[in-house]
């Protein structure tokens, strides 16, 4: 299957926790800083979908730190994605394959959820305000999935970057295809145009620089767990590798 590559560095940043290179945070434009108090979700509207694992009373992974920064932990560099050339696709194991530019994937319904982002690496940032489209809507849209459909590989503009989950994780009710962090456009090094969120594991699951799923009806590896990475990603039970 092809997969339209734009120009660029490789694998991953932080949010597909890559270990290789940690930006100084000088580099970071973006870089957004948190007070100290954690953001709650009591106070947020009923339009706003809230992350269960933001409702815990401990609400930090077993192993992780909570940074009030927002790090840029990189491979090799951010690829250059052009949102007027950007495209996003569902194929597979799908109804109906299809395929949406950035200016009509800005026409879908939006949803904004609230939830808590769990780097492998160790470190946690709790309280993000994404802002998107529900992965169930852009399956909708796709006609539904066929009913052997068990699992999505996510594929990334970078260089062949992927990686895979349970369909049950990709349509849970806080998973969505993100374009705003915290009221701002997700800058590219860490992931926009466009995302993957999936708050309920591990941030490599939440592939940036996002260009297409592909529902599966068996498990495949993706990038990082080809190399050892866990296969599902669970960040309360450290799914953080194989073995």
């Amino acid at each position: 299957m092809a997969h339209s590559r734009f120009n660029g560095g490789g694998s991953g940043a932080c949010e597909n926790d890559s270990v290789l290179l940690d930006r100084d945070e000088t580099r970071n434009r973006s870089a957004k800083v948190q007070e100290d108090e954690i953001p709650r979700p009591e106070n947020l509207g009923p339009q706003v979908i809230v992350s269960p694992d933001t409702r815990r009373e401990q609400r930090i992974p077993p192993g992780q730190s909570r940074t009030k920064k927002w790090p840029v932990l990189d491979a090799s560099g951010t690829p250059s994605v052009d949102p007027l050339k950007w495209r996003l696709r569902m194929e597979g194991l799908v109804r109906n394959s299809v395929e949406w530019s950035f200016e009509q994937f800005q026409t879908l319904p939006r949803q904004q959820v609230f939830a808590d982002f769990h780097c492998v690496t160790r470190w946690s940032r709790l309280g993000n305000l994404w802002e998107g489209v529900s992965t169930r809507s852009l399956v909708e849209a796709a006609g539904g999935v066929l009913p052997e459909a068990k699992f999505v590989l996510a594929y990334g503009y970078d260089y062949g970057w992927t990686t895979n989950l349970p369909l049950e994780d990709f349509l849970a009710d806080d998973a969505l295809v993100a374009f705003s962090h915290d009221g701002e456009p997700i800058s590219a090094e860490h992931g926009g145009p466009v995302r993957l969120i999936v708050p309920r594991l591990y941030a490599w699951k939440s592939a940036k620089w996002l260009s297409s799923v592909e529902f599966l009806a068996a498990d495949r590896p993706g990038f990082w767990e080809r190399n050892g990475y866990h296969m599902h990603g669970d960040p309360w039970t450290e799914e953080r590798y194989d073995g």
